[in-house]
């Protein structure tokens, strides 16, 4: 069962990060697609650190919660016409698609309700939801590089933006240090439960 969660997760992480690409894309920057990252490849999209060492990190010391990341797909703002309005919205495409996915499984759950669905697809099912829901929670705390300090920096005043590209090289660090002290655990407890409620109709 638990390699299937770990399938589940790299998958997720994996469409989350082609969902930035492709988006990208539509906005009028091809660099993803030129680097080939838009394929559904893995080989091309795993990252030692988040797709790896942080989920195991996260099993261990985050009360049984998996988060991680891909590869981040290239992005050139340059090639933006207005590119605080892109770049938020490439960084929304990654939770969005979490977050379709994620409903996309609870429909077929509920369907379960008049229906006799195997219990390996149940399990399948409700995995897909949780990976998912917590993926996009994760990726929308406003820590670069995680997606929601994109989203945060379309509001800020231009000292704002500044302050979040000075420390992105240093936000790595933040995250993990969150995830050792239990925060992102306790952060979960708070916003993942009434989703779950939601998408889970059992």
């Amino acid at each position: 069962m638990m390699i299937i969660s770990i399938l589940i997760l790299l998958i997720s992480i994996i469409l989350h990060e082609i969902a930035h690409g492709y988006v990208a894309y539509l906005f009028g920057d091809s660099t993803a697609k030129d680097a080939g990252r838009l394929s559904v490849n893995p080989l091309v999209h795993i990252d030692p650190v988040g797709s790896l060492l942080l989920p195991g990190m996260t099993l261990f010391f985050g009360g049984g919660f998996f988060i991680g990341w891909a590869k981040p797909v290239p992005v050139n703002p340059i090639n933006f016409k207005n590119r605080d309005v892109a770049m938020m919205w490439v960084a929304l495409a990654g939770p969005l698609t979490n977050v379709s996915l994620a409903v996309f499984a609870s429909v077929f759950l509920y369907l379960s309700l008049f229906a006799v669905f195997p219990v390996l697809i149940i399990f399948v099912l409700k995995k897909i939801i949780i990976i998912n829901i917590v993926l996009a929670f994760f990726n929308l705390i406003p820590i670069p590089p995680l997606d929601g300090s994109r989203i945060l920096a379309r509001f800020l005043p231009l000292p704002g933006k500044q302050f979040l590209s000075r420390v992105e090289p240093y936000g790595i660090l933040f995250v993990f240090l969150l995830v050792y002290m239990g925060g992102v655990t306790t952060y979960f407890t708070w916003v993942i439960p009434p989703f779950l409620r939601l998408l889970l109709p059992y």
